[in-house]
């Protein structure tokens, strides 16, 4: 493992989760590019690797200026051990401007997965994983952060965010002003730690109970997102000019918005016949 990058997942809590192969790379590396080094040392003796590389800050605030110098070192054959605090590097944290650079150089990069804050409470969560987004932290100013969830309004993956404690109960409550209090969410907080928890419920059984406990530690939430509901026949009659306007055959059109749809071809093929002669006599 030389002349390389590597992105190395850390433990988000619990020691234990590191892997051998995180231990190996921490021992071997030549230089290690952490988001804050003295946390580094902190988890090194934790894990009982004695630390020989150099070791080099790097944060949000001065990535984009170390980013050439990682890329150099690897380029010289070095191996360069990238890690954030606690999971893995480029997901809210430090290394994304470190493999866009290294792609466009050229630069081999992998991975030591491992640890996962996000993976962890969307398992956690008891809602649907098949498909899911990761939206980070919210914006903390409040009209901010009430455009950004109400430009999530229609999405129907769920929803994974990271959040501060001071934060948790005003974001719950923005939440659930947003996607109404009855949409399915799950809290979870120290994951991995000592006193670890998941509380579920809907949204506004969420607020009370941040409200009247005030929730401490690294906090992750995950929200449902909103139901699938079937279109009316005017939404159905609509998509299909759309498409028949950009050239698609009506009647391409109309077979399968009726399948995805659950309404009959011939009703929907009909609506659409009367809908486009209509607007022929209209024009």
């Amino acid at each position: 493992m030389t002349g390389r990058i590597v992105l190395a997942a850390t433990p988000i809590g619990n020691s234990d989760d590191a892997s051998s192969r995180l231990r190996d790379a921490m021992a071997g590396a030549d230089l290690i590019a952490a988001e804050d080094t003295r946390r580094l040392r902190d988890l090194a003796r934790r894990l009982g690797v004695d630390l020989t590389a150099d070791l080099v800050a790097v944060h949000d605030h001065n990535e984009a200026d170390r980013a050439q110098a990682l890329i150099e070192r690897a380029r010289q054959g070095g191996l360069v051990l990238v890690v954030s605090d606690a999971g893995m590097p480029t997901v809210s944290d430090p290394g994304f401007r470190v493999v866009e650079a290294a792609a466009a150089a050229g630069v081999e990069v992998t991975v030591l997965p491992g640890p996962s804050a996000v993976l962890t409470a969307l398992a956690l969560s008891g809602l649907p994983t098949d498909r899911f987004c990761f939206e980070g932290f919210l914006p903390r100013k409040a009209g901010e952060r009430s455009r950004a969830l109400a430009g999530l309004a229609t999405e129907q993956r769920t929803m994974v965010f990271f959040e501060a404690p001071h934060r948790l109960e005003e974001s719950l409550a923005a939440m659930a002003a947003q996607w109404g209090p009855e949409r399915a969410a799950a809290v979870s907080r120290e994951l991995t730690k000592t006193y670890e928890e998941t509380r579920r419920g809907p949204l506004g059984d969420l607020v009370a109970w941040a409200e009247a406990e005030s929730p401490r530690g690294e906090i992750v939430i995950t929200v449902a997102g909103r139901p699938a509901r079937a279109a009316s026949l005017d939404e159905l009659v609509a998509e299909a000019l759309v498409r028949v306007e950009s050239g698609e055959r009506a009647k391409d059109a109309v077979a399968d918005l009726a399948t995805t749809g659950g309404v009959p071809r011939r009703e929907l093929y009909a609506a659409v016949l009367a809908a486009r002669s209509g607007g022929a006599r209209g024009a």
